[in-house]
């Protein structure tokens, strides 16, 4: 699961971020209005951590971006304005719920969980392509029915593949949508191809009828043999 930690306060941030990575999310931030737009814009997020006061804009205005362009993405406000109008006025424009400052972070991240939990269980959230289909909640993965072993960053690599079949996908977008912020962890091109070699591997000594391309010169495309 990928979280993006909108919030200019840069202790709080980096608290947040630290918080959710150890509870096994992919976590990425942005400190001001245009570069959570950006980020919004150019990634997928399960979930957005969203407050409301931000150089260069409002939080609500995110907000309003996010369910105008029906992104499908559940997001959680955090701020210090504890008014009634503002908290009417986030859950009215879609926001999923509201923490008011100070919080504790262990609050922050039981009602995350809460919320994506709410979402999978309204959408009975799965992905299938092909002969194999993955829960990722549950960090399962099965193939004709069979469950098929993966480790945390394989997992989080067909993950991403699965969220976007038959889609050419350039190296560098998604070595960033599956370690977020920390790039350096993967920080050349070899080391993503061991993880994508791995995978297909593993997808194909279960009987996968489905297989990670490489496109040359741009990226990877899952398709169905």
């Amino acid at each position: 699961m990928k979280i993006l930690v909108i919030e200019d306060e840069a202790d709080l941030r980096n608290l947040i971020c630290e918080t959710l990575k150890k509870d096994k999310f992919v976590v990425e931030s942005a400190e001001d209005y245009n570069s959570a737009l950006e980020k919004i814009n150019d990634y997928d997020y399960d979930c957005v951590v969203l407050d409301i006061m931000l150089p260069g804009g409002s939080g609500l205005d995110i907000l309003s971006y996010i369910r105008d362009e029906k992104k499908q993405v559940s997001v959680l406000i955090v701020s210090a304005k504890d008014s009634v109008d503002d908290k009417v006025k986030g859950l009215d424009l879609g926001a999923d719920d509201y923490l008011a400052k100070p919080f504790h972070l262990s609050e922050l991240s039981a009602r995350i969980k809460s919320i994506l939990r709410r979402r999978e269980g309204n959408t009975q959230m799965s992905l299938s392509f092909g002969n194999v289909e993955m829960w990722p909640d549950a960090h399962r993965l099965t193939v004709k029915g069979e469950d098929v072993e993966l480790n945390k960053k394989e997992f989080s690599l067909l993950y991403y593949f699965l969220s976007n079949p038959e889609r050419v996908v350039n190296k560098l977008t998604l070595i960033e949508s599956v370690w977020g912020d920390n790039i350096d962890q993967a920080d050349n091109f070899d080391f993503i191809y061991s993880q994508i070699k791995n995978v297909k591997k593993k997808l194909k000594n279960a009987g996968a009828d489905i297989d990670i391309k490489a496109v040359y010169g741009f990226g990877y495309k899952l398709i169905e043999l």
